[in-house]
């Protein structure tokens, strides 16, 4: 049952903390070309009017701006794109909008109460699990990730050089759920007036004591401490015996009857390939020839309407990151999300799925 503790290579979870003005941005993307390296691609998610464009002489970098509402669903939405297109680290700048913003986690609890009238419970019961989406989101990326949060503020008496009691702005906790930095590897305070961060949270012991400015060294110091944990292992190979016995793949002569009728046919490779759940025709399982034969064989008898039904939701499953499987003998796909993943089964909704509590899955019938 017990292991022995061992540090796995694992990807960058920063938060990074300050009032607006103290510089997050800089530091993040500073952190990020350190972590990434020459080779790397950064993508950032821009809540705060388009500001991250403002640092495009520090390196290069894409950009997708969030315009309000801000919702979950957005957030989770960039995440996934920013996946889907390979990039190695995405800045969320910022998550706070997530929560306070204009149609964020506080707004609709507000509105969920309202209705509700007054009952703030029944808010806090939808709002929960969807905050819970964005934060497994983010945990379990295969990007490095660093979110920004603006710490709210207040103003503080200080003496200067000549003994003069005067005002300073300075962050204290962050715009957000209590507790989400506990999510986060590292954790950076950075002060509004000089730039200057140090961490309040740090699982990696580099930052210990730390109070300075961030750089791109101190990136590379994160990513050195990164990749040297353990490797992770591969699950191992189960034993021949158990092993199926027929061919994992379709042969290269069924490769070349697919392309042929792929080109006869007139069909969307993309979406064909959608469909099956595979990149290539060379990685289609062997038990799925009959379905992939039987898809082009409909698509040649009934025309485009039936097959491009059954592909362009598989494509959008696929996009989507939905977990699913096609019953070609009920005409019918079974899209399979995570319980709390509540973004996947708005999108299911809207595409006409319906739960089916016996099977557990959300069903979209392809037959007419």
């Amino acid at each position: 049952m017990f292991q022995k503790a061992v540090r796995k290579r694992a990807k960058a979870r920063i938060g990074m903390c300050g009032p607006a003005g103290s510089g997050k941005t800089m530091s993040a993307l500073k952190l990020a070309f350190g972590i990434v390296g020459p080779t790397g691609k950064i993508a950032v998610l821009d809540t705060e009017n388009e500001s991250a464009s403002l640092y495009a002489h520090l390196g290069d970098y894409d950009v997708s701006v969030i315009k309000p509402p801000f919702t979950v669903e957005k957030y989770i939405g960039g995440i996934k794109e920013a996946e889907k297109l390979g990039y190695d680290l995405l800045i969320i700048d910022s998550l706070s909008h997530a929560w306070a913003g204009t149609g964020g986690i506080l707004e609709f609890v507000d509105a969920k109460s309202e209705s509700a009238k007054g009952n703030k419970f029944a808010g806090w019961r939808e709002a929960t699990p969807k905050h819970n989406s964005l934060v497994d989101a983010m945990l379990q990326s295969s990007m490095h990730i660093i979110g920004t949060m603006r710490s709210k503020t207040e103003y503080v008496l200080i003496e200067d050089d000549k003994g003069k009691k005067v005002p300073k702005k300075v962050g204290m906790a962050p715009v957000q759920r209590e507790g989400l930095d506990y999510e986060f590897t590292l954790v950076f305070d950075v002060d509004q007036e000089r730039h200057i961060a140090c961490s309040s949270k740090d699982r990696t012991e580099i930052f210990d004591g730390f109070f300075g400015k961030l750089t791109e060294d101190h990136g590379k110091s994160i990513r050195e401490w990164l990749d040297s944990g353990e490797a992770v292992q591969q699950p191992a190979d189960k034993p021949e015996q158990q092993q199926s016995a027929g061919p994992k793949f379709i042969t290269k002569d069924q490769v070349l009857e697919l392309k042929e009728t792929i080109k006869t046919v007139g069909a969307d490779r993309d979406k064909f390939l959608a469909y099956l759940g595979v990149k290539r025709l060379e990685e289609i399982p062997a038990e799925k020839m009959t379905a992939a034969v039987k898809a082009l064989e409909a698509k040649t008898k009934k025309g485009d309407s039936a097959a491009n039904k059954v592909t362009d939701i598989t494509a959008a499953l696929t996009a989507h990151r939905i977990p699913f499987e096609t019953n070609e003998e009920a005409g019918e796909v079974h899209a399979k999300p995570s319980f709390q993943d509540t973004a996947s089964k708005e999108f299911l909704k809207a595409k006409g799925f319906k739960w089916n509590s016996s099977d557990k899955s959300w069903v979209c019938k392809l037959a007419a």
